[in-house]
């Protein structure tokens, strides 16, 4: 029998799981209940994306006040970092390290897990930084605000989607298998509703960006499950993390081309 989950506990536990924001009263939770929200939280994640890239839109706005444009989009990454935690962050680099230098999908995985950080993983995050900086830079100040709260939402839905076409690695325990295997349809509606606050905006203010952006993120899911599937035989948190941090990527390289 499934755990009754209050219904204020789901968005709650996306906002505990994805940030370092101090969700309260989660920790009254028995830990069934906790497992079986942070299944039915996952719809929820977009809405938390919506809130990091308002946080990280503002401190972006108010730095362009003070210094130089390069300077305040640095200062605007490092509070993101610090919010969340450096949660994908940390996945782009351990995705890169598995998948550059892993032998087959156990050497893979087992790359993954260790928590020191190798050659491929140090330049895949490098890279992926200096992209993403190098993106809100060059965004005019009128639409940077709306692109950064619209990437930070699809990024996390993105992550979402993931889980639900990507099956979990068939070994071991973690975030893809623990809670991804659970996703249903139901959980997908949910995200893109959830997502809805954070690209209406977009939508409104460039609207045949959003459909492309879609397309390309589909494209992406696609060529991401053939990978992942191929190389270790389904997903782990660190890649659907790394499919959080390229959905970003996406929807900016849209917005700026």
């Amino acid at each position: 029998m499934r755990a009754k989950v209050p219904a204020w506990a789901p968005p709650l536990l996306a906002l505990q799981f994805l940030t370092r924001v101090p969700a309260p009263g989660l920790g009254s939770l028995p830990p069934a209940v906790v497992r079986t929200g942070l299944q039915q939280a996952v719809g929820w994640f977009p809405l938390v994306g919506t809130l990091v890239g308002l946080v990280t839109a503002t401190i972006l706005s108010l730095a362009d006040l003070c210094w130089p444009r390069a300077v305040a989009v640095v200062i605007a990454l490092i509070a993101e970092a610090r919010l969340t935690g450096a949660f994908h962050e940390d996945a782009v680099a351990d995705f890169c390290d598995g998948l550059g230098g892993g032998r087959d999908s156990d050497h893979v995985r087992t790359i993954m897990k260790d928590s020191r950080v190798g050659s491929y993983g140090a330049l895949g995050l490098m890279l992926a930084l200096m992209l993403r900086a190098s993106l809100l830079w060059s965004l005019d100040p009128a639409v940077a605000a709306i692109a950064i709260i619209a990437s930070a939402t699809f990024g996390r839905l993105m992550a979402t989607l993931a889980m639900a076409v990507i099956p979990a690695v068939p070994v071991g325990s973690g975030l893809a298998k623990d809670i991804g295997g659970a996703i249903s349809q139901r959980h997908a509606l949910l995200a893109l509703a959830t997502s809805a606050p954070g690209l209406i905006l977009l939508a409104l203010e460039q609207p045949l960006r959003l459909p492309i952006a879609a397309v390309a993120g589909l494209g992406f899911l696609l060529w991401f499950r053939g990978l992942l599937l191929r190389r270790i035989g389904g997903s782990t948190g660190d890649c659907l993390g790394f499919a959080a941090y390229a959905g970003q990527i996406i929807l900016l390289l849209v917005v700026t081309r």
